[in-house]
């Protein structure tokens, strides 16, 4: 198990970086909140594990001190709502323009008995990450200390630092650079610099989520048997197994919240006077009510912005509507992210395109245009890439575009199969096959062995 420990220095952090950030904070939890886990331990699980703890440093106005407070505090099981309550209240005030660097960045009140030390959990790793704007010079022995410390206790601190292009900042590289050399030293501590942009925020959020997922920490063991040996009295060989999906739930229901403990309201009562909260008995007024709840499963809550306000449930009319969007070599096709059931698809000879055209019987029009398009695409080795609001899986309008692959064959079906969404995309692992050189006499008896495997010259599918 890995917990992430979040540390804002709202000094440093200007309100456009800030929200930015706050808004991968979010999409962290929702993902993390939705997401399903191949591994034993989470399927054994019916909760999930608090693993995300939230702080930040401000400047003290009225006592001019640097302060650190929790606002997040990993107790139990995780609460999507107080997450996002925590992530919203973040005050965008605490910015301090005035200022050439940041002094001290409160890192040894984090790594403390009070804060990091006292969350649940004493045997498990964590990683503190630190998201400023601006690195001191130098550490003082209190903070070495703090970091050497944490390393024995298997905390790993990372620095993200965000480096502005506002000519009203001081260039901080040069601050960067001695930091690095501080703690250089140290193995459990990294410093990493990022463009604020949006394609760097969406790649954080997916290393973020790949720390918090035990799937990713612990691959799935196979092992490939084979009838002959590969060498020597060899027959097998040891994979780690790694999904490269994260699979998201698709049971979004929508649902009225109170507002003081987003706890869900029958949807029998549809007075407000008679509504109250399930926890305090209390009645609750039509503004203690939240109308843009999304309720995932049984245990999560999603508040969704006032503008889905409008958002009803739509039942999935025939026939559903699936746009082609682009043309794509099937030789460059990831497998790995094509999930979910198959669909053989053949033209309807029940359903004939009409036209203006005089040019004899157009009768079987739509099943010569159907063997046109999949005899071109054959020829071509190409799929078409299309989308839809529709899962086909589950037959349900989906609250997210799904996309699919349309792949041909030489005898005339086609097969249509889901491809993961940017959002259910997980970062590949490294491979560290492709410098690697082949032992010659282990080649030729691995070939030797295959080579004794029957060649089916011809794989198709048929209807």
């Amino acid at each position: 198990m890995v917990q992430l420990c979040f540390v804002l220095d709202l000094r440093s952090l200007v309100p456009p970086l800030l929200r930015d950030i706050k808004q991968s904070l979010l999409q962290l939890a929702n993902f993390y909140a939705i997401s399903s886990s191949s591994s034993s331990h989470a399927r054994k699980s019916v909760t999930l594990g608090d693993k995300i703890g939230l702080c930040y440093v401000f400047k003290n106005r009225l006592s001019s001190s640097d302060e650190l407070a929790v606002a997040y505090n990993p107790v139990g099981n995780f609460n999507l709502r107080d997450f996002h309550h925590a992530v919203n209240n973040l005050p965008y005030d605490a910015f301090l323009a005035d200022i050439d660097s940041i002094s001290d960045l409160m890192i040894s009140n984090v790594l403390s008995e009070r804060v990091l030390y006292s969350w649940q959990g004493k045997d498990i790793e964590r990683k503190v990450i630190v998201i400023t704007s601006t690195l001191p010079e130098d550490i003082d022995s209190i903070v070495q200390k703090s970091l050497m410390d944490a390393a024995d206790k298997c905390v790993s601190v990372d620095f993200a630092v965000f480096q502005q292009k506002s000519i009203h900042l001081t260039d901080t590289r040069e601050n960067i650079n001695n930091f690095r050399r501080c703690i250089s030293h140290l193995d459990n501590c990294s410093v990493q610099t990022y463009i604020p942009d949006f394609r760097v925020f969406h790649s954080l959020v997916k290393r973020w989520l790949l720390i918090l997922k035990d799937d990713m920490e612990e691959p799935l063991l196979a092992r490939l048997i084979f009838k002959d040996n590969l060498f020597d009295s060899v027959n097998h060989i040891f994979c780690n197994l790694f999904a490269p999906v994260n699979p998201i739930t698709n049971i979004f229901t929508q649902c009225r919240t109170c507002r003081c403990h987003g706890i869900p309201l029958g949807d029998a009562e549809k007075n407000f006077s008679r509504l109250s909260c399930s926890v305090t008995g209390c009645n609750l007024e039509t503004c203690d009510v939240m109308e843009n709840s999304v309720q995932l499963g049984e245990k999560n809550i999603l508040f969704l912005p006032s503008f889905y306000n409008s958002l009803k449930p739509l039942q999935i009319s025939l026939p559903i509507n699936i746009t082609v969007t682009e043309r794509i070599n099937l030789t460059s096709l990831d497998e790995g992210l094509i999930i979910g059931a198959s669909f053989v698809v053949i033209p309807s000879s029940y359903h004939p395109i009409e036209t203006t055209s005089d040019d004899g019987d157009q009768s079987d029009l739509n099943v010569q245009l159907f063997r046109g398009l999949s005899s071109f695409l054959h020829s071509m080795n190409q799929g078409l890439i299309c989308s839809s609001n529709c899962d086909l899986e589950t037959m349900a309008e989906a609250p997210y575009h799904c996309y699919y692959i349309l792949q041909p064959s030489d005898t005339g079906p086609m097969l249509m199969r889901r491809l993961a969404g940017a959002e259910e995309v997980l970062r590949v692992p490294d491979n560290q096959l492709v410098d690697s050189s082949i032992n010659k006499e282990i080649e030729s008896s691995v070939q030797a062995c295959l080579l004794k495997y029957f060649l089916n010259q011809k794989v198709h599918f048929q209807n």
